[in-house]
């Protein structure tokens, strides 16, 4: 495992932006964030879930969240438009922004696949990640030592059969970073990382693969370490890198 202990008040001050917030790596990212006094910005599809997490932080003691539902799949530019409008209104910055939210589906060969699947499975995982961080800018450039994180996967760092469109979809966020590193690093005080969580128990895992034990894998709490990492003042130094959560 990345091994990483934050100082209790790391994320103080920071507003971060985590989609898929409401379960699994990004819920586990949101509580944790908040627990070294970040100011979390829950956005997902499903209200309820960013309510169970908004609950959860509050009862800890952390900085009292926001909550922005906003279906990836179907989110347009007016819609992404609204979001940034709303955040500037209400916090003027963000310090870091984890695009985690992702979509894998059943396993399935390249040939059965429609043509509805492979656009659902790149909408949510790799558009959505480059309309985000595309509007996000000026808020980001607003930031102190702003910070964005890509949630990958062992898929986006070696080819799959059975899973071709989430493989090329993580395959676009390694080099979407790589990309932006390219275009920032002599311009930008903004830093761009990916993070391979590898296999653990979420509900993305248990829906690709329903015959494994779930309680043979790490929970998403446990690998928090590197999405801790990067957010923060320790790691100003890192850019344009592929980091994996289980090494």
């Amino acid at each position: 495992m990345f091994n990483y202990e934050p100082p209790a008040d790391l994320l103080k001050d920071k507003t971060i932006l985590v989609t898929g917030a409401g379960s699994g790596i990004g819920r586990a990212a949101s509580l944790a964030y908040a627990k070294v006094g970040a100011t979390v910005i829950l956005l997902g599809s499903k209200t309820g879930k960013l309510e169970t997490v908004y609950d959860e932080i509050e009862k800890a003691g952390g900085a009292q969240p926001a909550i922005t539902p906003l279906d990836l799949e179907t989110a347009g530019e007016e819609q992404y438009l609204e979001l940034i409008t709303s955040i500037d209104n209400t916090f003027g910055k963000l310090d870091g922004l984890l695009n985690n939210a992702g979509f894998l589906g059943p396993l399935m060969p390249f040939q059965t696949m429609t043509m509805a699947h492979w656009q659902k499975i790149m909408q949510i995982n790799l558009n959505s990640a480059f309309a985000l961080t595309k509007f996000c800018f000026p808020l980001l450039q607003q930031g102190e030592n702003p910070s964005v994180v890509f949630s990958s996967s062992t898929a986006g760092r070696k080819a799959f059969a059975y899973s071709s469109a989430y493989t090329v979809a993580k395959h676009g966020i390694e080099t979407l970073m790589q990309v932006l590193f390219l275009e920032l690093e002599n311009t930008s005080s903004i830093r761009v990382n990916t993070v391979n969580p590898g296999p653990c128990a979420t509900a993305l895992r248990r829906a690709a693969y329903p015959a494994e034990d779930p309680a043979s894998l790490p929970k998403p709490e446990d690998l928090m370490s590197v999405y801790l990492y990067l957010m923060g003042k320790d790691s100003l130094g890192q850019n344009g890198k592929q980091f994996s959560a289980q090494d």
